[in-house]
């Protein structure tokens, strides 16, 4: 697994923001995931989705509840329609037809409605749905969350181990610079040759180069973690925690005891998503069943053969009013909802095929992150080990070289072995940092509503 201390490795000299981050504010883990949480932009948008889920389940409400709305009609009949009546009842020939117009120029309308719902079955399930709907709103912004902490607490661990390791490479070029001082006054008192200098003053400027850039790489690191936390880059920002309070051993052991598949947040979404199909097929179904509805229309109209006398709001107005109930029975439907029907029941067999997967994915997950740590925390104690005795070969052969008894090149290959040993030690310390993080993810237990 390529990490970010890898990462950050290859823009080593690349990045150099121009200020001391150590002055800034200091913060843990849980604080900078708690500054995460606030201010990520992922999860704000995940929160306006909630949000504006909710807000859905009043519209579908809304729906249930009477409906009124006003109306007003002026019309002006600049071409009067004609009809035909018999002629014999104006005292015309039988069989013929005199032309009339009935209708005046001007006619005007206004009216209150109103509409009550009383029974729709697809209402009370819809509404249901969007309940629904909003769990899975919360729930794909739970899961933003977790994604934010699992990234927030990998560049906080990056920039920790980045951290302590430029301080490291700081103690070292401090002792090699006494090496080399120590060597030079040797040489200018003959005990020692002119290529034994030369030999520390190479490790001495390569040290020298290796820090300058290493203080670019955390800055670099301090830069990731800040824009995880949705943190301007430019804020300075330092950390609390210590490496050596993070405990690897014990987390393979607390997990499995409780673990319930619904603790992943994935496979809690692909439940909701079965319960939302569930219920359109049910929404489908009582479409079969009548719609009962309650109306009503209060108004008045008047007609007129001149504007002046249409806008007399007196005697020329004559009101009305109806009030009534509407039964609406499906009768057929050509078969389009019995093939909605079987679309969706093909849809719960495929999110039902998708849990199945994801039972056996997140069980394969498990069992490589737990072996993973244990590698991981394996080769940490193997590479702490070595380093400490790259340490103590380092300090031997000095001192064998100060007492005259050892060779100046062996000095200078216990120095390129203990810091080679170090960068072992701290590839391995940030490996089995993250690999702790993916076992918490894969249990489920990295972050969930009750850790705000």
């Amino acid at each position: 697994m390529k990490s970010y201390f890898t990462l950050a490795l290859l823009f080593i000299g690349s990045v150099a923001l121009g200020q001391n981050t150590e002055a800034g504010g200091a913060y843990s883990l849980d604080e900078c995931i708690q500054f995460a949480l606030e201010n990520n932009k992922n999860i704000q948008n995940a929160q306006l989705g909630f949000e504006a889920s909710r807000y859905k389940v009043g519209e579908i409400l809304a729906d249930g509840l009477p409906q009124i709305n006003a109306s007003a009609d002026l019309g002006y009949n600049f071409k009067v329609p004609t009809s035909f009546i018999p002629a014999e009842f104006f005292g015309g020939e039988p069989g013929t037809f005199s032309p009339v117009q009935f209708s005046p120029a001007y006619n005007g309308t206004a009216s209150l409605n109103l509409n009550q719902m009383i029974f729709d079955g697809s209402y009370f399930v819809g509404l249901k749905a969007s309940r629904t709907y909003t769990e899975l709103s919360r729930k794909e912004k739970i899961k933003s969350e977790i994604d934010v902490v699992a990234d927030v607490s990998k560049a906080y661990y990056l920039a920790l181990v980045n951290k302590d390791r430029l301080e490291l490479i700081e103690r070292n070029y401090a002792r090699v610079d006494s090496l080399y001082r120590e060597t030079q006054i040797m040489f200018e008192n003959g005990f020692a040759e002119k290529i034994d200098v030369s030999r520390i003053k190479v490790q001495l400027n390569n040290l020298s180069v290796e820090k300058n850039n290493f203080q670019n790489t955390l800055e670099l690191s301090y830069a990731i973690l800040k824009f995880q936390m949705g943190m301007d880059v430019n804020e300075a920002i330092s950390l609390k925690d210590r490496i050596e309070d993070v405990q690897f051993e014990a987390l393979a052991d607390d997990f499995g005891n409780d673990f319930n598949y619904d603790d992943r947040i994935e496979f809690s979404l692909l439940n909701t998503n079965l319960d939302l199909v569930k219920l359109d097929i049910k929404n489908t179904t009582v479409r079969y069943l009548p719609k009962l509805d309650l109306y009503g229309r209060l108004g008045a109209s008047t007609g007129a053969g001149s504007y002046s006398d249409l806008m007399n709001f007196g005697d020329n107005w004559f009101g009305f009013g109806v009030v009534g109930l509407q039964l609406n029975v499906p009768v057929f439907d050509g078969m389009r909802k019995s093939k909605q029907i079987q679309q969706k029941r093909a849809q719960v067999d495929q999110i039902e095929n998708s849990q199945d997967i994801m039972r056996k994915n997140i069980d394969l997950e498990i069992k490589t992150a737990r072996v993973n740590l244990k590698k991981s925390v394996d080769n940490l104690i193997a590479q702490k080990e070595n380093m400490e005795l790259a340490e103590d070969v380092y300090k031997v052969t000095k001192i064998k070289y100060g007492e005259g008894i050892g060779s100046n090149l062996e000095v200078v290959e216990g120095d390129a072995a203990f810091k080679e040993a170090q960068t072992n030690y701290y590839n391995a310390l940030y490996e089995a940092l993250v690999a702790k993080i993916e076992l918490e993810k894969a249990y489920g237990k990295l972050w969930n509503e009750n850790n705000k």
